[in-house]
């Protein structure tokens, strides 16, 4: 793992628990690096006026070498997990010429809070 220096001062850390919005999935690098990416769903609910309100957060999850491979065999699908990381973005052009930006979350650490199995997952 690369690590950055950043300015006194500053930290960039993201610690969530949420559930699993589908099977991470994995793949590699043109230099053979494993990566995996997931969508964690993080929910939140409150009243207002007498209405109970609920919220729905989905994060865009980014996972890179043991960590990849560690989320690819052992998450799925509606697994409640806690996640550490940082907030990262990029940007780039998409095949109309736009601009595309999407900030997801660097993993440094996965706790899975249940455990399923992959037959629980596809039910």
């Amino acid at each position: 793992m690369q690590i950055i220096s950043m300015q006194k001062n500053s930290i960039n850390k993201v610690i969530l628990v949420g559930h699993l919005g589908a099977k991470p999935e994995g793949r590699y690098t043109s230099s053979g690096k494993p990566v995996t990416s997931f969508s964690l769903a993080t929910n939140e609910s409150w009243s207002q006026n007498g209405e109970q309100i609920n919220k729905t957060e989905w994060h865009n999850v980014v996972a890179w070498e043991r960590l990849a491979d560690f989320a690819q065999e052992y998450l799925h699908k509606g697994q409640l997990v806690c996640i550490e990381g940082k907030l990262t973005s990029r940007t780039w052009q998409d095949k109309e010429n736009r601009t595309v930006k999407v900030t997801e979350i660097l993993c440094s650490s996965i706790t899975p809070l249940e455990w399923k199995s992959s037959d629980a997952s596809k039910k």
